[in-house]
């Protein structure tokens, strides 16, 4: 796998990213004792800079190339994720509804998504509960970051 191009502190650990010449190409949530690595290039500077933004402000628009890739349905999912405002959540099933699928096709497409954060699916949540993440499901560190992203827009889920 290709090393980060940038790995940045975050308040729930760090966060690495890999970009190419078209676009960010993945956004990992990492612990916190992995090395921070400075920006290798000019996007990456940039998407590093954005996310610190977001930190800051929950309300950041990103406005970033996006590496193409996923299959169509799984693009529709993350179009679809993109329209929830931060502050909001919606269910699987609600977003299934919106884009015409079904909640495990939902929840199976948020999990792959490359660009957390960029693209909030930690916005889509169980209709019981807060849900899994990033193909993590149960209590552990990926479900303390959707936590912490959540809690960061002003929502509180158990």
């Amino acid at each position: 796998m290709k090393p980060f191009d940038a790995v940045i502190d975050a308040p729930f650990g760090k966060v690495g990213l890999r970009a190419d010449e078209t676009g960010v190409r993945e956004i990992v949530y990492l612990p916190g004792d992995v090395q921070s690595t400075a920006p290798r290039s000019p996007l990456a500077q940039e998407a590093a800079a954005q996310i610190r933004r977001y930190f800051d402000t929950s309300s950041v628009r990103f406005d970033l190339p996006l590496s193409t890739c996923g299959t169509e349905h799984q693009r529709r999912v993350w179009r679809g994720i993109s329209g929830i405002a931060a502050g909001q959540v919606w269910t699987y099933g609600q977003l299934a509804r919106e884009i015409g699928s079904v909640p495990r096709a939902v929840g199976q497409a948020c999990g792959s998504n490359p660009w957390p954060i960029m693209i909030p699916c930690h916005r889509v949540v169980a209709a019981s509960g807060i849900g899994g993440f990033a193909h993590h499901p149960g209590e552990g560190f990926y479900r303390n970051v959707k936590r912490w992203l959540l809690a960061h827009e002003g929502v509180s889920i158990a």
